[in-house]
């Protein structure tokens, strides 16, 4: 809505296409809670754990039908293209879930931070900040500045990060299951960078704990696992990393915007994608 703000258009314009892109939310969030066995989400218990995984899978089809219903009906200039980012927003996202999801199934940690980055950028940068003033620019009928691309990347790999320490971090206000990530073996930032420290006996510990089934791992070896991030410090490392890509993102973002002559949207939009990059739950 801030995005077609700025761009010159009225926010209602860009009401349906932001109705469209939460319902993409809620179904791959419904679909990829499944796939991952997540336990819990935003502090409760997901959906497929309330009601069952066949009847949640329906749920986010369902929902998936009523994204298309609703982008269907767009009255918009660029109407077209609207659907035509939805397309590859979605792929986009498979495609980053598919490599996290091949990963855990073949066992592999032998991943270094540029894969990680391929990944995490499909599966969480795109839908999270760079198709939000994509489709924001097209709702108000304008061409989108290709920089969005870079930027939006840099803020979602720093949201996605923030969220992977948030994760392990006891204190944090996250709304997720603690550890969670260790449980699901994810192949985050933290564990890439803990791989290529450890020693070949603390790898092979690693990578036994890492690869059981989610219910067959004991809160013991979790902890060790956890035990093996603080000696390493490999938590304030990734958020160190972060923190540049999120600097790099909004520096990027101020040159992109500025130029189009909103100044209070922008300065809405910059604090909202810090509030984004810099989260603490």
């Amino acid at each position: 809505l801030l995005s077609t703000e700025a761009h010159g258009g009225n926010w209602s314009d860009a009401l349906n296409v932001a109705v469209g892109l939460e319902l993409f939310q809620n179904w791959i969030l419904i679909h990829d809670d499944i796939e991952d066995e997540s336990d819990e989400r935003r502090g409760r218990a997901t959906l497929h754990k309330m009601i069952g995984d066949a009847l949640a899978i329906n749920v986010g089809d369902a929902l998936h039908v009523y994204m298309w219903q609703v982008l269907n009906n767009l009255e918009l200039a660029k109407a077209h293209e609207i659907r035509q980012e939805f397309l590859t927003m979605i792929h986009r996202t498979a495609e980053g879930q598919h490599l996290e999801l091949s990963w855990i199934k073949n066992k592999d940690f032998d991943i270094d931070e540029n894969d990680y980055l391929a990944m995490v950028s499909r599966k969480t940068a795109y839908y999270t900040v760079v198709y939000p003033l994509i489709l924001g620019a097209l709702a108000a009928n304008k061409i989108p500045d290709p920089r969005i691309i870079d930027l939006g990347i840099d803020l979602g790999i720093a949201f996605q990060i923030r969220d992977d320490v948030l994760n392990l971090s006891q204190n944090a206000n996250y709304g997720k299951e603690f550890a969670g990530d260790l449980y699901e073996a994810k192949r985050t930032l933290i564990l890439v960078k803990l791989f290529k420290q450890v020693t070949k006996n603390e790898e092979k510990d690693l990578k036994r704990i890492l690869n059981k089934k989610r219910t067959n791992k004991t809160k013991e070896e979790i902890d060790y696992v956890l035990a093996m991030i603080a000696k390493y410090n490999v938590l304030e490392q990734s958020q160190n990393y972060a923190e540049i890509k999120a600097a790099a993102g909004l520096e990027l973002f101020e040159d992109v915007f500025k130029i189009l002559g909103r100044p209070a949207v922008t300065t809405h939009m910059s604090g909202l994608l810090k509030s984004l990059a810099y989260r603490s739950h």
